[in-house]
C-alpha cells in the first residue's frame, strides 16, 4: 500500500469504523458474537495481515479514541440499568462487586505465575486487567439466549460496574508496581477508595444535572436532546478524569444510571442513539485494538497461555462465583451458569493496551507478553462461552419459561384496564409504548413498561415477547398493529396474537387480522379512543358476569358461544376467566357455561346494560373472593 495512505491517521480511523460495522453486520446475519468478527477484521487488516490498519500511526490519538468510546460504552451501559431490578439482586451484585474482584484477581494472578512463570508484578497486573467482564459482550449474549430475569440482571450490572472497579483497581495497581517502594505504595493503595468515592459523587451531581436540564421543558431544544446528552457525558468523563485522575469510568457509570432511571421525556431517543453511537465505537475499538496485537505474541503464549484461560474458566470463575451467592437463597443451576459466563469485553482490551505503553515507557518488559495474554482471554471467552451459553442455559434449564403472560402494546387507558383484569388471574403484563404521557402513567400506576418502537428488535426482546403466551395490541393504528402481530408470530413464535381494531379510525379489516395468524381483540371493531375517554373520566366500570347453563331461551353449540355482535355499543367484554385460567376476549374465543366474563360497562348506561346481559343468559357476579374487586374497583351488578 501506498506510504502516504498507509501513514493516513484519517484513513486508518474511518478504515476501522468501516470495517467494524462491516463485520457486526456479518455476525448479525450468521448469529454469533459480534466480537468473533471484529478480533478476526483487526488480525486481518492489522500489520501482521494485509498490512491496511496499523493503529501505531494513530500515536498517542489512539487513547484519546479509546476513552471519548469508553465513555460513550460504558454511560450506555449505566443508562440501561433499572434501579429496582438491581436491588431486588442486591446480595450477590454487591459480593461480586467487592468479594468476587478480589477472588478473580488473586486466582488470575496466581495462575500467570504458576503457569507462565510470570514475574511477582507483572502476573498481579495481568490478575487485575481480568477482573473486568464488559457490556458490549455480555448484554447482547443475554438478549439472544433469555435467562431467568434475576440472573440477566446480576450479569448485566455486574458487566457494567465491575469495568469502572477493575479498571481502577488495574491502575492503582500499575501506579503501585511503577512508583518507587516503601511508603508511597501504602498511599497508592489508599487512592483505590478515594478514586471511587470521588468519582461515584461527581457522577451523582453530573447526572443529576444532566437529567434536571433534560426533564425541564424547554431547557434543551427539540431535537438536539440526544447529542446534547452525549457532549455532557464526554465532559463528565474528562472532568472527573481531569480532577482526579482515571476516575471518569466510574463518574459516566453512575451519570448514566442516574439519568436511565430518571425517566426523562426524551428516554426511547436517548437510548437509541446511545445503543447506534455504541455499535459504531465498540466495532472501531475492537478492529483497532485487534490490529494492534501481534499474532506472534499469542502465539508464543502456547499451551501454557491456554491453560492459564482454562484456569480462569473452570476455577477462578466458579470459586468466585459460588462464594459470592453463598447463603443469597440461589439454587445450584444459576449459580453454574453465572459461573459458565464471563466473557471479557472493550475496557479489558483498552486497559490492556495502556499497559503495554506504560510498562515500555518506564523500561519494564512483558507489556506485550501482557496484553497478548489478555487478548487471548477475551478470544477465548467470547468464542467458547458465547457458543455455548445457550446449550448450558437449556442444560441447566435457567432459561426464561415460555407460556408466561402477555406484552401489550399501547400503554393507554384501555390497555392498562385490560392489563390489570389480566394480571387478577396471576398473569405477568409488560406494556410497550413509544408516547412519553402513556409510558408516565403506567409508571406512576406501578406497572411494568418497555418504552420505545414496539417493531425494534431490542424493544421486543427487552418485553420478552418470545416467552409470552399471547401479544395484543391495542394502538389506533392499525397498520402499526398488524406489522406488530406478523413480526412476533413470525419472528419470535409467539403462540396467539390479538389486534384491536379502532371502528372508527382503522382501515383494516378483520380478515386481514386473520390473513396475518392474529385474530380481532374485543371479538369486533370498537371505538378505542372513545373507551379510553370513558376510564380516563372515571365513566366506565368493569363488572364480572357468569355464564348460565344453557337452556330453551338461551342456546348453546357444544363448541361454546359466540358474542353477539349487536351487543349495545356501551358494553366492551375484555377477558373471559375458565377455572383458573383467564385470558384476553377476542373474535376466536367460545364461551362455555361456567366461564366468567369481564365486561368493561359504561356507567351512564350500566343499569340499561345489566337488564340486557340478564336476558342474555348472564348471571351477576356479587362476591369476590380471589380480590380482584379491590385491585381492579370491580363494580356489583345491580341486577337480580
Amino acid at each position: 500500500m501506498d506510504a502516504h495512505l498507509n501513514g493516513n491517521p484519517a484513513l486508518i480511523v474511518a478504515l476501522a469504523l468501516a470495517a467494524g460495522m462491516v463485520a457486526q453486520a456479518l455476525a448479525r446475519h450468521l448469529r454469533i458474537p459480534g466480537i468473533v468478527l471484529l478480533l478476526a477484521s483487526g488480525a486481518l487488516l492489522g500489520p501482521e495481515g494485509m498490512g491496511i490498519i496499523r493503529p501505531e500511526v494513530l500515536g498517542e490519538s489512539l487513547h484519546i479514541l479509546i476513552g471519548f468510546a469508553v465513555a460513550v460504552v460504558l454511560f450506555e451501559g449505566g443508562l440501561n440499568l433499572e434501579w429496582r431490578r438491581v436491588r431486588r439482586e442486591a446480595v450477590p451484585i454487591r459480593r461480586l462487586l467487592s468479594l468476587g474482584v478480589v477472588i478473580t484477581a488473586v486466582g488470575a494472578a496466581l495462575a500467570a505465575w504458576l503457569v507462565l512463570g510470570w514475574d511477582g508484578r507483572l502476573a498481579l497486573l495481568f490478575g487485575t486487567l481480568v477482573i473486568v467482564t464488559g457490556p458490549t459482550v455480555v448484554t447482547p449474549l443475554l438478549r439472544r439466549i433469555r435467562v431467568q430475569r434475576e440472573l440477566e440482571t446480576i450479569l448485566e450490572t455486574e458487566g457494567v460496574v465491575v469495568d469502572a472497579i477493575g479498571a481502577i483497581v488495574a491502575i492503582v495497581t500499575l501506579e503501585i508496581v511503577l512508583g518507587p517502594g516503601g511508603p508511597s505504595r501504602i498511599l497508592g493503595l489508599v487512592g483505590l477508595p478515594s478514586r471511587l468515592v470521588f468519582g461515584i459523587l461527581f457522577g451523582l451531581v453530573g447526572g443529576a444535572i444532566l437529567a434536571l436540564l433534560l426533564r425541564l421543558r424547554r431547557a434543551v431544544p427539540e431535537g438536539l436532546e440526544s447529542i446534547f446528552t452525549l457532549s455532557l457525558a464526554l465532559a463528565i468523563y474528562q472532568l472527573s478524569n481531569a480532577v482526579m485522575a482515571e476516575t471518569g469510568i466510574v463518574s459516566v457509570i453512575v451519570a448514566g444510571m442516574v439519568v436511565g432511571n430518571a425517566h426523562t421525556p426524551v428516554q426511547r431517543e436517548l437510548r437509541e442513539f446511545k445503543e447506534q453511537l455504541t455499535v459504531l465505537l465498540i466495532g472501531m475499538l475492537f478492529v483497532l485494538l485487534a490490529a494492534d496485537v501481534r499474532l506472534r505474541d499469542i502465539a508464543a503464549l502456547g499451551v501454557r497461555g491456554l491453560g492459564v484461560v482454562l484456569i480462569l474458566m473452570l476455577v477462578v470463575r466458579p470459586a468466585t462465583v459460588f462464594a459470592c451467592t453463598w447463603g443469597a437463597g440461589m439454587g445450584w443451576r444459576p449459580k453454574v451458569f453465572l459461573s459458565w459466563v464471563a466473557p471479557r469485553g472493550i475496557v479489558a482490551a483498552a486497559v490492556a493496551s495502556l499497559f503495554d505503553d506504560r510498562l515500555t515507557a518506564a523500561g519494564m518488559s512483558g507489556g506485550a507478553e501482557l496484553r497478548a495474554m489478555v487478548f487471548l482471554v477475551i478470544a477465548a471467552t467470547v468464542i467458547f462461552q458465547g457458543a455455548t451459553a445457550e446449550f448450558v442455559a437449556r442444560l441447566l434449564r435457567v432459561r426464561r419459561p415460555s407460556g408466561q403472560g402477555f406484552a401489550i402494546l399501547g400503554a393507554n387507558p384501555l390497555g392498562r384496564m385490560l392489563g390489570r383484569v389480566l394480571a387478577t388471574g396471576g398473569q405477568k403484563v409488560v406494556f410497550i409504548d413509544s408516547s412519553d404521557e402513556a409510558y408516565q402513567e403506567a409508571q406512576e400506576e406501578r406497572l411494568r413498561v418497555v418504552y420505545g418502537n414496539a417493531l425494534e428488535e431490542r424493544i421486543l426482546m427487552t418485553a420478552g415477547v418470545e416467552s409470552r403466551k399471547a401479544v395484543l395490541s391495542l394502538l389506533g393504528n392499525g397498520a402499526v398493529s398488524l406489522l406488530f402481530a406478523r413480526k412476533t408470530r413470525e419472528e419470535y413464535g409467539t403462540p396467539r396474537a390479538c389486534v384491536a381494531l379502532d371502528s372508527v379510525r382503522c382501515a383494516i379489516t378483520p380478515n386481514m387480522v386473520h390473513q396475518a395468524g392474529a385474530s380481532v381483540l374485543f371479538a369486533e371493531p370498537v371505538d378505542l379512543e372513545l373507551w379510553s375517554v370513558r376510564l380516563r373520566r372515571g365513566l366506565a366500570l368493569v363488572q364480572r358476569w357468569r355464564r348460565k347453563e344453557p337452556d330453551g331461551s338461551a342456546p348453546e353449540v357444544e363448541k361454546g358461544w359466540s358474542l353477539p355482535v349487536n351487543r349495545p355499543n356501551s358494553l366492551l367484554p375484555l377477558a373471559v376467566q375458565r377455572g383458573e385460567d383467564i385470558a384476553p376476549l377476542d373474535d376466536e374465543t367460545r364461551v362455555k357455561a361456567g366461564d366468567v366474563v369481564f365486561w368493561l360497562v359504561f356507567g351512564e348506561r350500566a343499569d340499561e346494560l345489566q337488564k340486557w346481559l340478564a336476558t342474555q343468559g348472564w348471571l351477576p357476579l356479587r362476591g369476590d373472593e380471589s380480590g380482584a374487586a379491590d385491585r381492579l374497583g370491580l363494580s356489583t351488578p345491580a341486577t337480580s
